[in-house]
């Protein structure tokens, strides 16, 4: 039997749908780095969305796979500050045949200040932390949701995230 509880997955830019705002593959700013980057997302006040697919193992039996507890998110941001950034976890549990996917929010907190310490002028990792941390089923698949509200000619790269779990098998 393994039980790791120091598991971790990288998510990278790439692999993240983005919603809103005009996103184009970049080098990073640091040589041999990938991004995604959103210059200028227009109006004052647009909010940029990206859902990030949280990529562990889930396992039909219970206590099994990967026990969630929180996903780390590496940005920067440039030119000028954000008002804010804000994550939020959904929960998709999947639906039976012919039956639509339900969605929930589990509760998560977030180590820096969505318009404060998330929003500045800066290179960024932004912990989210699952509140009551949980086993992934088979039947559900998690999707982080950041929603960048950005200032006048915001320049935003994404350079990925990182899953934080327990892994048992």
């Amino acid at each position: 039997m393994v039980h790791d509880t120091a598991m971790s997955q990288y998510i990278p830019p790439t692999l993240m749908h983005y919603v809103t705002g005009t996103w184009t593959e970049a080098a990073g700013a640091v040589a041999g780095t990938i991004a995604k980057a959103m210059a200028d997302p227009g109006a004052p006040g647009a909010t940029a969305v990206v859902n990030i697919p949280v990529l562990v193992p889930s396992n039909s039996v219970a206590l099994k796979g990967a026990y969630l507890k929180s996903i780390e998110i590496d940005y920067e941001i440039f030119t000028a500050a954000c008002t804010s950034v804000t994550p939020v976890v959904n929960k998709v549990t999947r639906g039976a045949d012919g039956a639509v996917a339900v969605v929930s929010a589990p509760a998560v907190t977030q180590d820096l200040a969505a318009a404060v310490a998330a929003a500045t002028q800066d290179q960024h990792k932004l912990t989210v932390t699952v509140t009551t941390p949980f086993w992934i089923d088979n039947d559900d698949y998690y999707l982080l949701q950041l929603s960048i509200v950005c200032g006048a000619a915001v320049t935003v790269d994404l350079l990925g995230a990182v899953a934080n779990f327990t892994l048992r098998v």
